[in-house]
């Protein structure tokens, strides 16, 4: 394991996690041939801090925190398998609503409403698409660009909220990811049991509602009630960005899509085109500077992924034409894809 210094801009920003995201964490990596005490030393923990499962820790340290215990145990689906076996009485408070809320459809609601608060600087939704419903989650913080595991092991969470309800045998009809399809991609298959796709705008379980009427067995609404106080009071807010983080973060999920539009995003961080664009140049930065500088930082971390295809980066990043991208790729490092990639692991020393 690599263990490098990942170094997050943190203009008014707040963006933390509560350590019950962390539950079980060190025995699984340690069942699985890792050791805890090098990762906690790359982002900054202790083991003592996760100990008090209300105790705020700073979320891009627990994202990264996932991403290298993949790396330092060589479980390449180390965030899928931790999340299936993420129970939600080990999430804390959140974990609790959940399951004192009096039916499946109350606790989605629930879960969706006040995710944000146990897990800031994230968008979660609870949305209806004829007679398939969504639940969908993301990270909303565009400082934070490696996010696979803790994409894979939250919807993996939330997976097991239904199967706390409807049984072990449920499955969701779909499963969204907004990362690239990565190496051992069938074990997301048989971890589901649903088709998986990858590179779409949000991560989501995709699923019918037919049985959103059906009672959680603790439910228990006063319960709800107090342990929803409880975690807003513990929380105090849905966190904060700076705004370039938080365009950024909405640049990304919006890439897929193809045509970015500056109305979508100034309305999806509540201001308008002119405002968004007057606020941008304080960075020194147009909208297309920005949409230009997260494809670049995108294409920099996937290049690097053996898995992930030329043909797949160039989708995920919003190019219409495969050779639209190279024309960039090479703008941006001096070489065609292929090239860099090529230097890269025949072990040169990559172009700046």
């Amino acid at each position: 394991m690599i263990c490098s210094k990942v170094i997050h801009s943190r203009e008014n920003s707040q963006r933390n996690v509560l350590a019950a995201a962390t539950t079980g964490f060190t025995g699984f990596l340690s069942r699985n041939g890792g050791a805890a005490e090098r990762v906690f030393a790359c982002v900054g923990l202790v083991e003592d801090q996760l100990t008090d499962i209300n105790r705020p820790l700073d979320l891009s340290s627990y994202v990264r925190m996932m991403e290298l215990a993949a790396a330092e145990t060589g479980n390449e689906n180390f965030g899928l398998w931790f999340g299936q076996q993420f129970k939600p009485e080990m999430l804390g408070l959140i974990g609790g609503i959940a399951l004192a809320s009096p039916t499946l459809g109350a606790a989605l609601a629930n879960v969706a409403r006040l995710f944000p608060y146990h897990q800031q600087a994230t968008h979660t939704a609870f949305t209806r698409q004829r007679d398939l419903l969504s639940l969908e989650y993301r990270i909303i913080d565009g400082s934070i660009l490696e996010r696979r595991h803790d994409a894979e092991l939250t919807l993996g969470m939330l997976a097991n909220i239904f199967r706390h309800c409807l049984g072990a045998n449920w499955a969701p009809e779909a499963v969204h990811f907004e990362h690239p399809k990565p190496a051992e991609w069938r074990q997301h298959f048989h971890a589901f049991s649903a088709p998986v796709y990858f590179g779409q705008r949000t991560n989501a379980l995709i699923f019918r509602d037919d049985r959103l009427h059906q009672r959680m067995p603790q439910g228990d609404l006063h319960r709800t009630n107090v342990l929803s106080e409880q975690l807003v009071r513990i929380s105090g807010s849905i966190g904060t960005l700076s705004l370039l983080d938080h365009v950024k973060g909405e640049i990304r999920s919006h890439l897929p899509g193809g045509i970015l539009y500056v109305e979508t995003i100034a309305d999806a961080v509540g201001l308008q085109r002119w405002t968004l664009q007057r606020r941008l140049m304080a960075y020194g930065l147009s909208f297309s500077g920005v949409i230009d500088l997260v494809r670049r930082e995108l294409a920099e971390r996937h290049i690097r992924q053996r898995y992930v295809t030329v043909l797949e980066m160039s989708d995920i990043l919003g190019y219409s034409e495969l050779s639209a991208f190279s024309r960039a790729f090479r703008r941006w490092f001096g070489v065609s894809p292929q090239k860099f990639r090529a230097r890269l692991f025949a072990g040169d020393r990559a172009p700046n």
